[in-house]
């Protein structure tokens, strides 16, 4: 009797234990222990012999990077909801398949940007500051100290009314926010009529009547610097705006302009344009106090990473199997 020989799955990132002890069990899977981020010589060394690569936000896999892959790569199973960092487009002229994790990252993401919204408003960094940067030096309460503003009552434009969107709508909701949204197309009346929620067609005409701005929409070319400095400018110097989607959604250097002249009151970012170098200039006004800063955090719940792999182990074992897999990704069109 001959046993099927497992393939050969290529992890490029270091995963939860559960995750990767059910790789090790299922496929042959190398692992990356100690987490260090493979150099592009690793991958194309992956692409050229392994049979399923596990790639994930941090690795680019571009339309040189899947020339290089030998015939028996077909497919990439990434480790992620977001798929901006893989040539779909290219992967489908080789014939490989593109598989994602979706829907597993939105109650986790819109917690984070709740906390963002919380965050920037009331001043929370910089109170946590006070005591930990200058400890005994605290005088004690006092009635002008430190004021923030108040988020209950005020209106909440939403940048993409997807899942996540309509998430962080249910919760800002709950805390006493007015909903407006943009998106593509209008979500369904039941949800609308549930959230109270206002659709706007022209993003323009948004952003200039809201108070706080969620960016929610996912990378694609047709949001790259969908809030440019022009809609920048269309913010009112009392509002302040959370992105906790993909950095590129805005014109960061923009941003920097407009929050060094006071344009806006402040700002909360848990991705950036650059990843993983945040701009200096971001650093030196969240030191002021003028944007809160996250690694990019958004999604890490154990939980969410756990949901995320065995996404990743369903989808390699359906593509095995000789199946569709369940979340294949289809070159953007």
């Amino acid at each position: 009797m001959t046993t099927k020989k497992k393939p050969k799955v290529y992890i490029t990132r270091k995963l939860p234990d559960a995750v990767e002890t059910r790789m090790r069990e299922l496929f042959d899977a190398e692992l990356n222990i100690d987490d260090t981020p493979r150099t592009r010589a690793e991958l194309v060394e992956a692409v050229q012999s392994a049979d399923v690569l596990v790639p994930t936000v941090t690795d680019r896999i571009d339309a040189a990077l899947i020339e290089e892959a030998g015939p028996q790569m077909k497919l990439i199973a990434s480790f992620s909801n977001g798929t901006d960092h893989i040539d779909v487009e290219a992967a489908a002229r080789r014939g490989i398949t593109v598989t994602n994790t979706p829907n597993v990252l939105t109650e986790d993401t819109a917690d984070m940007t709740m906390a963002l919204i919380l965050a920037v408003p009331r001043r929370l960094a910089e109170g946590a500051r006070v005591l930990t940067d200058k400890p005994g030096e605290w005088a004690g309460w006092s009635p002008t100290w430190m004021l923030g503003r108040r988020i209950h009552g005020k209106r909440i434009g939403i940048v993409g009314m997807g899942r996540i969107g309509t998430a962080v709508a249910r919760r800002a909701k709950a805390f006493g926010l007015s909903i407006h949204y943009h998106n593509r197309k209008r979500v369904s009346l039941t949800t609308e009529d549930e959230l109270e929620a206002t659709y706007w067609d022209s993003l323009d005409q948004m952003l200039a009547r809201v108070d706080i701005v969620s960016v929610n929409c996912p990378s694609t070319p047709a949001t790259f610097h969908l809030i440019s400095a022009r809609r920048l400018a269309l913010l009112q110097p009392t509002s302040y705006i959370v992105n906790t989607a993909r950095g590129d959604v805005i014109d960061e250097t923009a941003l920097i302009k407009i929050l060094r002249e006071g344009k806006i009151a402040g700002a909360g970012l848990d991705v950036f344009e650059n990843e993983p170098a945040v701009n200096p200039k971001l650093v030196k006004l969240a030191n002021e106090g003028k944007v809160v800063l996250l690694p990019h955090m958004s999604s890490a719940t154990l939980e969410s990473r756990i949901d995320m792999g065995d996404k990743v182990i369903i989808n390699i074992r359906a593509f095995i199997d000789g199946h569709r897999p369940p979340n294949r990704v289809l070159p953007f069109r």
